[in-house]
């Protein structure tokens, strides 16, 4: 391959290498030039271009880019290819799992040529579909034919990335506690490890509790039904390897792999096994839904993959997690440049269902103090200042679109509705316009959720700078709307099934970001004639 200036009588075929625009004359960089474009530049009085002729041996960066792509990428290994475009090709997961990656395979890729590259998440990284896994990038434009024929052939045999994909494990979760042991800490560790849980496809069988102390847990562990993976979180932190948790697994017949972590936080992990299964001592901060070790090494698990105290203490390097969004470096804060102008919020209110357990009524239009339902989340949101606010139809649209005629809203339709919840709010996504840095998605059957909490969620996220996602909580419990960045979209566009993008939630903890309210608006639709009935007594007005 050639670089240089070339006389444009002489630039046929020649792939221009920085974009031309002068009179009538709009190329582009990696504009291959014909002699319709020769003329054209001759007319405009362009003598030269700067550009690059290719030579044999050479490889165009499209046709280099696919055909690494296709030693990568398969469906069975969990992913897809895009097309090319100007020499690159990036990779997307179509299952949910953890990403595998011959890390010294890569390492090896990336030296053959300077022209031949590929960026990849990091290893063992958990991934959902939809969600891009690498991009191979060469490096303008072309590659030798012979690093080409190197890479390939470095790439042949097993593959160099691979997703596991989860499983359905049963888990089993014991909770010890002492005498000041507080029952609503219990029962938010319960939750919050049942969402975790959820989110790599396994499911909690059961919950048990008993005394902290080794007798008892000894005890409870041997009386568990059969369960894939079994989570001990104690009343107190392990503080040792011989302390009461560990101490009662091997009671009870199980072995101890390994304590200790380094990754901050989640230090005071503990790795068991009892009758060939796993077993982990949680670390005091997995009560908590923020990220931390524990939730890499239950994903490994829940994707079939093997831990070992050796793979626990190679997580040093990107173990530490305190200077995340959420949890910011407990140091004296210093002088920063200002902040940002806030970013843009849209709204984006679900109003597609078919209100089957309201009976025969579409409840969007029921009157919930002096005025259609629906009507009460629109006006919090334009009071809240959502812009655009976008509204997803779907059963009886004409009916919402004439209760909303006189309001600034925009419509989109999503003519799948009777498939789930998902359905709709994909919908709603990708009608969201460029520029948008944030969208607050909310329900329509949810009267109490009123604009000074969209304001309040709105400030909560402007205050970490548009990075993290705000959800709303009623005495721990999370609720609606969600407040989501961007940086999600793509992945809540991809998302199937009736149940939203809840687990999109569990499995960005780290980016979470709670606002405790006063009322139960949060964690009130209203479903049923009987759930309306209760909602409106408590404003005192009578049912209709």
């Amino acid at each position: 391959m050639k670089f240089g200036e070339i006389k444009t009588a002489e630039a046929l075929n020649v792939v221009l290498a920085h974009g031309i625009r002068t009179g009538n004359v709009d190329l582009k960089k990696g504009v291959r030039l014909t002699a319709q474009h020769l003329a054209d530049l001759t007319k405009a009085g362009v003598p030269s271009v700067i550009g690059v002729q290719f030579e044999p041996g050479d490889v165009p960066e499209d046709a280099a880019a696919t055909q690494l792509a296709a030693a990568i990428a398969s469906a069975d290994l969990g992913m897809r290819a895009d097309p090319a475009f100007t020499g690159r090709v990036n990779l997307f997961a179509t299952r949910d799992g953890v990403l595998q990656i011959d890390v010294a395979r890569v390492g090896k890729l990336n030296r053959i040529d300077p022209a031949i590259t590929i960026a990849t998440l990091p290893a063992f990284a958990t991934v959902r579909p939809g969600q891009m896994l690498a991009t191979i990038k060469i490096i303008p434009f072309a590659a030798a034919q012979a690093s080409l024929d190197q890479a390939l052939k470095l790439l042949a045999g097993e593959p160099m990335l691979k997703i596991a994909a989860f499983t359905a494990k049963r888990v089993a979760l014991i909770q010890t506690e002492q005498s000041k042991t507080a029952q609503k800490m219990l029962d938010k560790t319960a939750r919050i490890t049942a969402e975790r849980v959820t989110s790599v496809g396994g499911r909690i069988i059961g919950e048990w509790r008993c005394a902290h102390d080794q007798q008892a847990l000894a005890a409870q562990i041997a009386a568990l039904p059969a369960h894939d993976l079994l989570l001990i979180a104690g009343a107190t932190a392990i503080t040792d390897a011989d302390d009461v948790l560990p101490a009662a697994i091997v009671q009870a017949g199980g072995r101890i792999e390994h304590f200790g972590m380094p990754v901050d936080p989640g230090n005071l992990l503990l790795l068991a096994e009892r009758d060939d299964k796993p077993v982990l001592g949680l670390p005091g901060c997995a009560r908590s839904p923020k990220l931390n070790g524990f939730d890499w090494i239950l994903a490994r698990l829940a994707a079939n993959l093997t831990v070992t105290a050796d793979d626990i203490m190679a997580l040093g390097v990107g173990g530490l997690l305190a200077e995340i969004p959420t949890r910011p470096q407990p140091r004296k804060p210093v002088r920063r440049a200002a902040s940002p102008a806030p970013a843009k919020i849209a709204g984006v209110l679900l109003a597609a269902g078919q209100s089957r357990r309201m009976g025969a009524a579409n409840k969007l239009l029921l009157e919930v103090a002096g005025k259609p339902m629906l009507r009460h989340a629109v006006d919090a949101a334009k009071a809240a200042g959502l812009s655009p606010l976008i509204i997803v139809t779907g059963h009886e649209r004409e009916r919402l679109e004439a209760l909303l005629a006189d309001e600034p809203v925009t419509y989109t339709h999503n003519p799948d509705y009777a498939d789930g919840l998902s359905t709709s709010l994909r919908c709603g996504i990708r009608a969201l316009p460029e520029g948008v840095g944030g969208a607050l998605i909310g329900l329509g059957d949810m009267p109490g959720i009123n604009s000074a909490l969209m304001r309040a969620m709105i400030e909560r996220f402007n205050a970490h700078d548009g990075a993290c996602i705000i959800v709303p909580t009623v005495d721990g419990k999370r609720g609606n709307p969600v407040l989501w960045p961007a940086r999600f979209f793509a992945e809540m566009a991809q998302i199937e099934g009736d149940v939203g993008a809840r687990h999109l939630i569990g499995l960005h903890s780290d980016a979470v970001v709670e606002l405790p309210v006063e009322d139960a608006g949060p964690l009130t639709d209203l479903d049923t004639p009987e759930a309306l009935d209760r909602y409106r007594a408590t404003l005192l007005e009578p049912a209709n």
